[in-house]
């Protein structure tokens, strides 16, 4: 009996080759950036509009409470212990908490007190002609910053639309997407120039909406990463993580107490010692506490260079008995500090305001050519209001095994960094479910590229 031989396999009967990774991946992610700009893109709208708002309002404060933050130059001025005793007589059922001497000649002083009654978190600002000795209004002031009540209100509305602690979660939710959908955006953007130009009124949209996209990752990322810090659960999370690493901003010591319990040096030598320390440009004087803690002075000026110093200052003798440089910062809370400021806008003063200006006309831009090319997705015969057909289904399981375990790992690390991107993630999946349950979707061809 003959030995059996193999027949060679012809090229039409071998097995096809396997899809390279990004070809595996690129419905899933087609498929993730669609879900997620359809129902993350109206947070993203009004996180966009309210942030722009905010970006100019150092300059509509100026106009809208001219009255108060501006006074006739003049070269003499009143002790700052004589302004904070009008700002007293003013709200006299009101403690000083601090004061924001005048700077500039034309500047009024700023006495913040709190009211007992008061459970809003504000602060009731004094405004005092440090010249004529006047009282030239009285308005709430919010935060270290002296917000005042328009930039107040329209922090709010960006931050957490004037609903609390409940309304916190539409910006952490959009703050979280964003870097998401960008990097995902991007990944389309370059393999879609590899494949090279396509014709028509919907390929153009989304040349259109993949250019600009890209034109303006960078700092749309940057806007996602501080955006963050001032979120519920994924703030909580940064919190912790610049505690352990020590990337904590220092703060001077108040813990010496006076020599001399009771005697006090007033505002006016407490600020002169903090000058001669080197604390120049605009400045808040905490006042203490009680009859033997120090004094605090802290530097306010957030542009470039960032002034940040502060000292405390003894009570009874007017001498500094801590200081804190910024220049001795962490590099971690200096990087912070300085996100921080970009992100709202302060630390370049107006070539800050335009970048973010140009960049929210830019995601503006992004959104409605994203809402438009899903309009053009909808079915040729359906009706007027038709909704645009999401991509197919079925792209993670046509993932090889590795690369279904690399997503699952991938997903489970970013939901415990930012706890509001998992839990709406899953429910991108059970809608996903449900579409594919009663719709009866098509799925994608393993290989699909």
């Amino acid at each position: 009996m003959e030995p059996e031989t193999t027949r060679p396999v012809t090229e039409d009967e071998a097995p096809p080759p396997r899809p390279g990774v990004w070809a595996q991946l690129r419905p899933l992610v087609l498929r993730l950036h669609f879900y997620a700009g359809v129902l993350v893109a109206p947070f993203l709208l009004v996180a966009t509009i309210s942030g722009l708002l905010y970006v100019w309002t150092p300059q509509v404060e100026q106009v809208l409470y001219a009255d108060q933050l501006r006074v006739p130059a003049s070269e003499g001025s009143l002790p700052l212990a004589e302004q904070v005793r009008i700002a007293r007589a003013e709200v006299p059922d009101a403690n000083v908490h601090s004061v924001r001497p005048a700077t500039a000649p034309e500047d009024s002083t700023w006495v913040l007190m709190d009211l007992a009654e008061s459970g809003t978190g504000a602060r009731t600002a004094v405004f005092v002609d440090p010249h004529a000795g006047e009282v030239l209004g009285v308005s709430e002031s919010y935060g270290t910053s002296g917000a005042l009540p328009v930039r107040t209100w329209i922090d709010l509305l960006h931050r957490q639309l004037h609903l609390g602690e409940v309304g916190r979660l539409y910006s952490e939710l959009a703050a979280s997407w964003l870097g998401v959908v960008a990097l995902g955006g991007l990944a389309l953007w370059v393999a879609r120039r590899r494949r090279g130009r396509q014709r028509g009124a919907r390929a153009r949209s989304v040349s259109l909406h993949a250019t600009t996209g890209a034109w303006i990752l960078l700092v749309l990322l940057f806007l996602s990463a501080t955006g963050l810090t001032w979120s519920q659960y994924a703030g909580a999370n940064i919190s912790d993580l610049r505690e352990r690493m020590s990337w904590t901003t220092p703060a001077v010591s108040t813990q010496t107490p006076s020599a001399s319990p009771g005697v006090d040096v007033g505002p006016d030598a407490v600020l002169a010692s903090a000058r001669e320390a080197g604390l120049d440009g605009r400045v808040t004087v905490d006042l203490p506490t009680d009859h033997t803690s120090p004094y605090v002075v802290t530097q306010l000026e957030r542009s470039w260079p960032t002034q940040a110093d502060s000292v405390a200052v003894a009570q009874d003798t007017g001498e500094v008995v801590d200081v804190v440089r910024f220049d001795d910062h962490p590099l971690m809370a200096k990087l912070s500090r300085w996100g921080v400021d970009a992100h709202m806008g302060l630390l370049f003063g107006v070539p800050n305001q335009l970048v973010l200006t140009a960049v929210c006309g830019g995601l503006l831009w992004v959104i409605v050519l994203g809402y438009r090319m899903w309009w053009r997705r909808r079915p040729s015969r359906a009706g007027a209001w038709a909704l645009g057909r999401p991509y197919p289904r079925g792209a993670f399981l046509a993932l090889s095994w590795p690369l279904r375990i690399a997503v699952v790992l991938s997903c489970a690390a970013l939901g415990l960094a930012l706890p509001l991107l998992g839990v709406s993630l899953l429910a991108f999946l059970v809608i996903d479910a449900l579409v594919g349950r009663f719709s009866g979707g098509g799925r994608v061809r393993t290989g699909s590229g």
